[in-house]
């Protein structure tokens, strides 16, 4: 759907926000709560995103009576993958369904990527936060640049978390990491001075193998007589 004016914005609400104006819209832009692309002449464009985004502000204000804070602050989680909470619950790492007390922030979170704390993995994992501090000391766990933990650091956590069930501190699991730039240096040992997109779809292709070839060879020792 293309990008639309303020005015065509305000018709495409105003049945379900009767009381949704020009002014309205601007006053959550300049409070931060939504930044629509400007176009040459220097009008605002709202694409899907800004309409969705707009939809769930005017639905906390409405049917939750959230202060703006409150909204700022779990359209900052959504921002980050995450479900937003509340004035009472915390944002948190989606797993399961909506809680049906909560506007809807699908849409919103829709597409973006997963960016959490160490708190957060924590919570989501199970894991304590000595526990998470740990698993970064001995390279199960690795932050971004900002500090934050993407989705793949997310299912590494939790198998970290279940692994400690059966005793596997991070000590032990420091063979899976050691195991696992071993097998990155025979990737970059195959594909060599390869770049751009066929780099990429060799180094998935190899890595699929090297997993299917890892899984076999586990499943195969665990199925072994005694």
């Amino acid at each position: 759907m293309p990008a639309r004016t303020i005015g065509a914005v305000v018709r495409e609400l105003v049945e379900e926000f009767p009381d949704v104006t020009i002014s309205k819209i601007r006053f959550l832009e300049a409070e931060g709560l939504l930044t629509p692309e400007r176009a040459p002449s220097g009008y605002r464009r709202y694409g899907p995103d800004d309409v969705e985004r707009l939809r769930y502000v005017l639905r906390a204000q409405r049917d939750h009576f959230w202060p703006l804070r409150v909204i700022k602050e779990a359209l900052a989680a959504a921002d980050r993958g995450l479900e937003p909470g509340g004035p009472d619950h915390p944002p948190w790492v989606p797993e399961a369904g909506p809680d049906p007390d909560l506007p809807d922030a699908a849409a919103v979170r829709a597409g973006q990527a997963l960016r959490v704390t160490a708190a957060e993995l924590g919570r989501a994992s199970g894991l304590e936060p000595a526990a998470v501090a740990e698993r970064v000391e001995h390279g199960l766990l690795a932050p971004g640049g900002d500090g934050g933990f993407d989705v793949q650091a997310l299912r590494a956590a939790r198998a970290a978390a279940g692994l400690a069930g059966f005793g596997l501190e991070a000590r032990h699991l420091r063979a899976v990491r050691v195991a696992v730039d071993r097998e990155l240096g025979l990737a970059e040992q195959v594909l060599g001075p390869r770049r751009g997109e066929d780099a990429e779809r060799a180094t998935e292709e190899v890595a699929r193998l090297l997993l299917a070839l890892h899984a076999a060879l586990l499943r195969s020792a665990l199925e072994r007589p005694e």
